[in-house]
């Protein structure tokens, strides 16, 4: 079985997906230290309790998710839930990696490419060939339909193809081509996708405001689920690196209703 290093790893990733281009809410990279020789990954979204312990029975080394430890403007302290997971994964000699923005904006990888790709979504490209986008850190995808569906349509394909039924807000028969999208929680970029005349903006999660941007504009606005819109990003990241370097690489989904 083929393995590679823990700092071959981390020099690879980092420069697949160029953390230091993003001011982020969290460290990119090695979150925790654990085995030097990795042959067993496990992917996932998020690194909870449930997926390092998932991780652990599964035999792996090394965990590598969207969503790692260590928010901006949390309580640091290592107490509670949060030294559970830590003493957890530490007590296996487990490797926890994650990347956040990063593997939201990578061009190939990352969670809005691969969404829209999962959607069926005709990816916008400039004269360059380089995927059109906008909004902070250009994370908003956007993009196209083939064929113009009305709002009531997508929201059922979405539903169909994520599993889990959207929110939307504006007419169910408003005519939809031009899409806009960014996972996760980017419900406070909608103003940039009405801006690029978006007929739609998908991300994962809705808050108050996201009711009166709809209502008072041409875009109509759907909230997919925080997980269910990131499951796709670390899922191909993980399948690039099976391929690359010869890994056992799995990618465990354990659903998350928000």
């Amino acid at each position: 079985m083929s393995r590679i290093s823990q700092q071959e790893l981390l020099t690879y990733l980092d420069h697949l997906l160029s953390p230091e281009q993003y001011q982020d809410y969290s460290p990119n990279g090695l979150q925790l230290q654990g085995q030097t020789q990795i042959k067993h990954i496990v992917t996932g979204v998020t690194a909870s309790l449930a997926l390092i312990q998932a991780a652990i029975d599964k035999g792996a080394d090394t965990l590598i998710v969207h969503h790692g430890w260590f928010w901006k403007n949390e309580d640091p302290r290592i107490i509670g839930m949060k030294h559970q997971r830590i003493a957890t994964a530490i007590g296996h000699r487990l490797n926890i990696f994650a990347y956040h923005l990063p593997l939201d904006g990578h061009p190939v990888y990352g969670n809005n490419t691969q969404l829209g790709q999962v959607l069926g979504f005709e990816l916008d490209r400039d004269d360059a060939g380089e995927l059109r986008r906008c909004g902070p850190h250009n994370l908003i995808q956007l993009g196209h339909l083939k064929t113009p569906k009305t709002l009531a349509e997508v929201a059922k394909h979405v539903d169909k193809t994520l599993q889990r039924k959207p929110q939307y807000v504006g007419d169910p028969q408003q005519k939809i081509q031009r899409v806009a999208w960014c996972t996760g929680g980017a419900q406070g970029f909608m103003p940039d996708a009405m801006a690029a005349g978006a007929d739609l903006y998908i991300t994962g999660e809705a808050s108050e405001h996201s009711y009166h941007y709809a209502t008072e504009s041409s875009t109509a606005f759907m909230a997919a689920g925080h997980h269910a819109t990131e499951r796709y990003g670390v899922k191909a990241l993980g399948e690039h690196l099976a391929e690359q370097f010869g890994l056992q690489v799995e990618f465990i989904d354990l659903d998350n209703p928000f």
